[in-house]
């Protein structure tokens, strides 16, 4: 252990460990400091990912994938179902095996990282950050850096003790609960979701395959409606009703941050990345490719000022992201607030709608186009993203 590092990264999800990754193969000093006792765990993800998201930074490899998915199953209060083939379009993760190999990715490119050090403060000099204090092993140590690179996930303190704006509304706050279950009989290539009001008002519900009849199953729903019904009575509710005998196997509940960036994801001597910075795509509520972008540029830019010797130059953040993702992510957001009302009978008149489009040419963009037929700002918007 050194006294000081060029760059350090608190938090060692995807965001994490990418951010250290990108900011190590540049060769300056990183210091990756992971809270849990191991990488991975625990898992808090419905772990589905696009296959380009992975490979854009990991080449596929099956000890992390549970499940290949080629198929999205939407499902309609009604009960009508329309399939949509993507080909193998992505996958279901072991989250757990994912991330440790994404960490050791940032290792190999000279990073070093210590589980079990909880971040508790930061340091400052002139009103700058420049570096974190933490407790490992039941001392108190402190540790500088010329930059603080913070992925510490969606309950984010780091940010904020630099003054960082991190709040969120509460509406766009998603409560989200999940359980992983055995004996769940469901094709193992196919993501299913569910809509409507008995199932995830205001939300979708999910049930992603892991393979051998396991499976991921859970939803969230917006923060007015959790103060009304939980999470997690939806949830009992659908597996009483679907499937009363499964095994639980775990179960995970947590805040899903759907909403746009914030407004601030740098300031002198931090970078903010993934959960923390709330770079989760609005509309799906993913964010393991969109943390490990984030985490790549952030990772990329600390590097870069340190080698230029302009700290200054960790400021051009917010706007490399933007242009990667963030405006994207805002046409997600108008695209969310579109449909975020929707009545049983408009999912079910979707569904009725899409299925009478032959099955070789069914597309998300034909959802959506479909979904907002009677908003024609929101048609732009999906023409964007979709087209």
């Amino acid at each position: 252990m050194k006294n000081e590092y060029d760059v350090i990264v608190v938090g060692a999800g995807p965001a994490g460990s990418m951010a250290a990754r990108f900011a190590a193969e540049q060769g300056v000093s990183v210091l990756m400091l992971e809270k849990d006792r191991d990488v991975g765990y625990p898992v808090r993800c419905g772990e589905a990912i696009s296959k380009a998201g992975v490979e854009e930074f990991i080449s596929s490899d099956d000890k992390w994938i549970a499940a290949k998915i080629s198929k999205f199953s939407f499902n309609a209060p009604d009960g009508t179902e329309v399939i949509l083939d993507f080909g193998e379009a992505g996958y279901v993760l072991e989250r757990r095996i994912f991330d440790y190999e994404l960490a050791r990715t940032a290792a190999n490119q000279g990073a070093e990282i210590i589980t079990r050090a909880y971040v508790n403060g930061l340091m400052f000099d002139n009103g700058n950050v420049s570096g974190v204090k933490y407790e490992f092993q039941g001392e108190q140590k402190e540790v500088k850096a010329k930059v603080v690179i913070a992925a510490d996930g969606v309950e984010s303190r780091v940010g904020r003790w630099a003054g960082l704006e991190t709040h969120i509304d509460f509406r766009d706050m998603e409560s989200a609960v999940q359980i992983t279950a055995a004996n769940i009989p469901v094709d193992q290539k196919t993501l299913y979701f569910y809509f409507g009001k008995d199932v995830a008002p205001n939300g979708y519900f999910w049930i992603f395959p892991k393979g051998q009849n396991n499976a991921n199953i859970g939803l969230g729903v917006s923060g007015i409606i959790g103060k009304k019904k939980s999470a997690q009575s939806f949830l009992n509710d659908f597996m009483n009703k679907n499937y009363p005998n499964a095994p639980v196997l775990t179960t995970v509940a947590g805040g899903v941050p759907c909403a746009i960036t914030l407004q601030k994801i740098s300031a002198p001597g931090i970078l903010v990345v993934g959960d923390a910075a709330r770079q989760v795509n609005p509309l799906s509520g993913g964010g393991i490719a969109s943390g490990m972008i984030g985490g790549s540029i952030a990772g990329r830019i600390a590097a870069e000022s340190v080698k230029m010797k302009k700290p200054d130059h960790i400021l051009t953040y917010d706007k490399a992201w933007a242009d990667r993702l963030g405006k994207r992510h805002e046409i997600f957001n108008r695209i969310k607030e579109g449909i975020y009302n929707f009545s049983d009978e408009k999912f079910n008149n979707i569904a009725h709608s899409i299925n009478k489009v032959p099955y070789g040419k069914r597309t998300l963009g034909r959802v959506f186009t479909a979904a907002l037929f009677n908003q024609p700002s929101l048609l732009i918007d999906v023409a964007k993203v979709f087209v």
